[in-house]
């Protein structure tokens, strides 16, 4: 379901025609991000309208393991190493679109000074997999009062 005036909802929904979708499921789209924080960044986001990690619960755990894997796959097949990759969300109130979306960025070692001191530490500098980190960041929300 989309939100009135959600970019990536334009977006995913194929309505914002300057944007190239590089990759389409039934749940998620990928992206380039307008703002890269490093060569390759690309964003995994979601059909469906969720405003941020802090509404999903155990049983979006599949989606966003497929919308990982997604981003992976798509790095992969550009040739690009997901060893040097970093893979996240950002958490309220560091969103600058209440729209759910996964960033992969690459090189990670590549990244400038503000990027890294903005990204890592949201990301975590050993990003655990998906599965935990979704884990931990949702009751992180629920610890500062975000859910």
């Amino acid at each position: 379901m989309a939100e009135d005036n959600c970019i990536f909802c334009n977006i995913s929904s194929g309505q914002e025609p300057t944007s190239v979708l590089e990759v389409e499921t039934d749940e998620f789209v990928i992206f380039k991000d307008i703002k890269p924080a490093s060569q390759h960044h690309y964003l995994a986001v979601t059909k469906k309208h969720y405003n941020s990690l802090k509404v999903l619960d155990k049983s979006h755990d599949p989606m966003v393991t497929r919308m990982e894997s997604g981003l992976k796959e798509f790095l992969t097949s550009k040739g690009i190493s997901v060893q040097d990759a970093l893979f996240g969300f950002h958490l309220p109130p560091f969103i600058t679109v209440n729209h759910l979306h996964m960033h992969a960025i690459a090189p990670r070692s590549e990244m400038g000074f503000l990027s890294r001191l903005i990204l890592d530490p949201l990301f975590g500098s050993k990003p655990p997999t998906t599965r935990d980190y979704t884990f931990h960041k949702r009751k992180a929300c629920s610890e500062i009062g975000l859910n």
